[in-house]
C-alpha cells in the first residue's frame, strides 16, 4: 500500500518502494495509508463511499476511482495504478486471468447483483413468443449464469453434466420456443437497448439497470435467485489479500453496518453475501 509517513529520511526511503504490489504493509498507529480502489459507479462506488469514513477512523484513506467498463479496472490493477478493484464476480475474474494472464486473487466476496430479464412488450417469461429475440452481453463469463437462470425458469435445457458456469448457447439441447440469442452487446449498452425497444427481452446486470434508473425488483419480468454464486468480489494482485489494509477493507464491507446499508438502499435488488 502507498504510505504517507512523516518520519525519518530512512523511513521515507524504506516506504518509497511500497506500491500496490507490496502485500505486507498495513497502517500502524500514527500513520495514514492510502488505498486506491477501482469500482463500477453503481453500486460498488456507492458502497465504498459508505465504507470511507469507517476506514478513515482506522487510519486508511480510501480513494475511489470509478469506471464505466469491465476492461480498464483489471488493466489498472495489473499495472499497479490500483491497489484493488471492486466490480466483478469470480467467473469473470477467472476468464480474465485465462485471457490475459493476470496474477489476481479474490480478497473476499461482498454482494450479489441478480441479473434481470427486461421486456417492453411482455410481462412474464411465459409470454415470450416463438422465435423471441433475447439480447445479452458479450461477456462470456455471464453466459453460463444467464443460461442457467433461463433453464431454471423452464425456457431451455442445457446439456447434461456440463459446468453451467461456463455454458454457452451451443450447449443448449432443448429450446422449445426457439429463442434467438444475440450475444454481441457491451454490458453497459443493454439498458439503452431495452429503453429503445430492441429485442423481445434483454438480460441486464443490476448495476447497469440501476444506473439507468431501472428497478430490478419492479421492472424486471424475471430476476436471478438471490442464492446466486456470482458474488462481486474485491480483487487484488496475488499476495495482497494478506495486506492489513485490504483485510480491513473487506472486514468493513462485510460488516453489519454496510450490509444493512446495501439492503436498505436497494431493497433486495442487491444482496450482501452471507458471512
Amino acid at each position: 500500500m502507498k504510505k504517507l509517513v512523516f518520519g525519518s529520511f530512512a523511513a521515507v526511503l524504506a516506504l518509497s518502494a511500497c506500491g500496490a504490489e507490496d502485500s505486507g504493509s498495513g497502517s500502524s498507529e500514527g500513520e495514514t495509508s492510502t488505498l486506491k480502489v477501482g469500482a463500477s459507479n453503481i453500486p460498488h462506488a456507492e458502497i465504498l463511499e459508505q465504507a470511507k469514513p469507517i476506514l478513515e477512523e482506522q487510519g486508511i484513506e480510501l480513494e475511489i476511482d470509478t469506471y464505466q467498463d469491465y476492461i480498464f479496472p483489471n488493466q489498472d490493477l495489473d499495472s499497479g495504478d490500483l491497489d484493488a478493484n471492486y466490480f466483478q464476480h469470480t467467473p469473470y475474474l477467472e476468464s480474465q486471468i485465462a485471457d490475459h494472464g493476470y496474477d489476481f486473487v479474490s480478497a473476499g466476496g461482498i454482494h450479489i447483483e441478480p441479473i434481470g430479464v427486461y421486456s417492453q412488450d411482455y410481462s412474464s417469461l411465459e409470454e415470450l413468443p416463438q422465435d423471441a429475440t433475447i439480447l445479452m452481453s458479450n461477456s462470456v463469463a455471464d453466459h453460463g449464469r444467464i443460461l442457467a437462470m433461463l433453464e431454471a425458469e423452464g425456457l431451455i435445457t442445457l446439456e447434461e453434466g456440463i459446468d453451467k458456469t461456463t455454458a454457452e448457447t451451443s450447449d443448449i439441447v432443448e429450446n422449445e420456443k426457439n429463442l434467438q440469442f444475440e450475444t454481441e452487446y457491451e454490458a453497459a449498452l443493454l439498458a439503452q437497448l431495452y429503453e429503445s425497444g430492441e429485442g423481445d427481452a434483454v438480460l441486464i446486470n443490476s448495476n447497469y439497470a440501476i444506473d439507468a434508473g431501472l428497478s430490478p425488483m419492479e421492472d424486471a419480468i424475471a430476476l436471478e435467485s438471490s442464492d446466486s454464486p456470482y458474488a462481486n468480489i474485491i480483487a487484488v494482485q496475488a499476495g495482497d489479500e494478506e495486506n492489513e489494509d485490504i483485510q480491513a477493507l473487506v472486514d468493513v464491507l462485510t460488516s453489519q453496518e454496510i450490509q444493512d446499508f446495501i439492503l436498505e438502499e436497494w431493497d433486495g435488488s442487491i444482496v450482501p453475501v452471507e458471512q
